[in-house]
């Protein structure tokens, strides 16, 4: 069954590059009205507008002002705000004692305390249609943490029990959430990986896929899937859950 989200619109965040632009196309692919967002206007981000037919809306969703005007800026243009995609994350990796607090709060700022604002943005325009998909990227850290990524992991730990939280809290209004907490993805976030560990690109992609029971990381394209089945409108008893699409690194042994 193929998800028809024709007359839908929806807003992914983070959308410039990696996932955010995989989830994009998969969405527009589906008929949805793209709306996509980063932190600041850029080529890239016009240009995946233009690809898909959809509009961008960049600003910085650690601010709840922004996360308003962003919100209400879509659904000015588009008519209506159906879905929200959060993908939005920033990452720094340092040794706990090392970690500057105020990069340590950016970084939880931004992924969860982000997320919570762009929730609370888009509800009134969910609430005003009687229905609603929120889909929140986690991470297989937020799950399992990960050494000298504190920050990363405590923010995505805490998204998944948002996300937890919000499916009891709005599943009534039938505004459905739910996560997905991606493991090890080729997206250019790596390279963070890479720089930390001191290694190149593609020793840091070698060596995680070798703790993978799948042997090799994930695509975009396939965390892409996920949402799009997270976002059909025609699933509605998945609520509040978190699809962990790691290679089986969380529940497999090698």
């Amino acid at each position: 069954m193929s998800t028809d989200l024709t007359g839908r619109v929806a807003l992914v965040t983070g959308a410039a590059q990696g996932m955010g632009a995989a989830h994009a196309r998969r969405l527009a692919a589906a008929g949805a009205t793209m709306a996509v967002n980063d932190i600041r206007d850029s080529a890239a981000l016009r240009t995946l507008a233009t690809e898909i037919g959809g509009l961008t809306a960049p600003g910085d969703v650690s601010d709840p002002g922004e996360c308003v005007r962003i919100a209400d800026h879509v659904a000015g243009i588009a008519g209506r705000l159906d879905v929200l995609v959060a993908n939005h994350a920033y990452m720094t990796m340092s040794p706990l004692l090392d970690h500057d607090p105020d990069d340590w709060w950016k970084v939880v700022d931004t992924n969860l305390g982000g997320t919570f604002f762009l929730v609370q943005a888009v509800l009134p325009h969910m609430r005003a249609l009687g229905a609603g998909r929120i889909v929140v990227v986690s991470s297989e850290w937020g799950v399992t943490g990960w050494p000298e990524a504190t920050a990363y992991a405590a923010s995505k730990a805490g998204l998944i029990a948002l996300v937890k939280t919000l499916g009891r809290e709005l599943a009534p209004e039938r505004i459905i959430v739910n996560a997905v907490a991606p493991g090890v993805i080729d997206t250019p976030q790596l390279q963070v990986d890479a720089e930390a560990a001191g290694v190149d690109l593609a020793t840091v992609q070698q060596q995680y896929a070798a703790g993978i029971p799948l042997r090799r990381i994930g695509s975009a394209d396939e965390i892409a899937a996920a949402v799009e089945l997270l976002a059909d409108f025609e699933v509605e008893a998945i609520v509040g859950q978190v699809i962990s699409s790691n290679g089986g690194s969380t529940r497999t042994r090698v």
